[in-house]
């Protein structure tokens, strides 16, 4: 397996973010050579519409999001903006969201002993549900460890012993479930302080993979509408971010194109 690069799998922007032009297979493939290089921290997030909107609103969270090393197409508008840039022949037919990615690249790395996990996040029922899935899907499958923190602002002594956790487990692929941005910021802000391996922004995952909240179907994830979908799930948590951040996210598009247009006509 090659040698991992930021250059092995081409970016295009999404409203000033660069995603990975990607699938699941070419994305579990990169990140199992990252940890096989076992040469840097490398950072995954799946960003979707809302992570977008939310980099190009606030200015501190997108110089945070642009640092990782693989920003994932998690969501199909994420997927249609990509394509409008891509020749026929080179278009995604699928995103890649990370629930889904988590369980792809447990089941490429269950029976192989150089790949270990670490999961990071959440409850510590969730944390507890979801192993015991985990472990009764991929019965093989190294898990070494998980914490759940506590709520709110860590403190240098709290945040010391989370990163003390990851490197006395041995994990090379560490899972990271804190909600979006803090695991993202709390990544990127700590990673020369973390031991080697891949580190993951995932966020749903943990209560989706824990049965807490259903995951949409996958004719309604293909079809756009699984913001919709867990709105209907989560309504009062969800309900901003959607109502302000998917009217940002289509605005700015809209914006970029009105820009773009101009351009070439001058």
């Amino acid at each position: 397996m090659l040698s991992p690069s930021k250059k092995t799998i081409p970016s295009l922007p999404v409203i000033g973010l660069p995603f990975a032009v990607t699938d699941y297979d070419q994305a579990v493939d990169w990140v199992m050579a990252c940890v096989l290089a076992a040469d840097s921290v490398y950072t995954v997030s799946a960003a979707n519409a809302h992570v977008a909107a939310l980099a190009r609103n606030e200015s501190d969270f997108g110089n945070i999001i642009r640092q990782f090393d693989l920003i994932c197409p998690d969501g199909m508008p994420i997927v249609w903006s990509l394509n409008l840039q891509l020749t026929r022949e080179n278009r995604l037919t699928e995103r890649v969201c990370g629930p889904t990615l988590m369980l792809k690249v447990f089941e490429k790395t269950a029976e192989d002993r150089r790949f270990s996990h670490y999961v990071l996040g959440g409850k510590q029922d969730t944390i507890d549900k979801m192993l015991a899935r985990l472990e009764a899907k991929f019965p093989t499958a190294q898990i070494a460890g998980s914490y759940s923190p506590p709520f709110g602002e860590w403190s240098d002594e709290e945040k010391k012993n989370i990163i003390d956790q990851i490197k006395d487990s041995g994990a090379n692929m560490i899972w990271v479930g804190l909600g979006c941005p803090k695991q993202e910021r709390w990544i990127i802000e700590n990673k020369h302080q973390l031991p080697k391996g891949v580190y993951f922004a995932v966020g749903a995952a943990f209560t989706f993979h824990s049965g807490e909240i259903p995951q949409a179907p996958l004719f309604i994830q293909q079809s756009g509408f699984e913001w919709l979908y867990r709105l209907l799930m989560e309504p009062r948590r969800l309900f901003r971010r959607y109502l302000v951040f998917n009217t940002l996210f289509i605005y700015y598009l809209l914006k970029d194109a009105m820009i773009d247009d101009i351009e070439k006509k001058m």
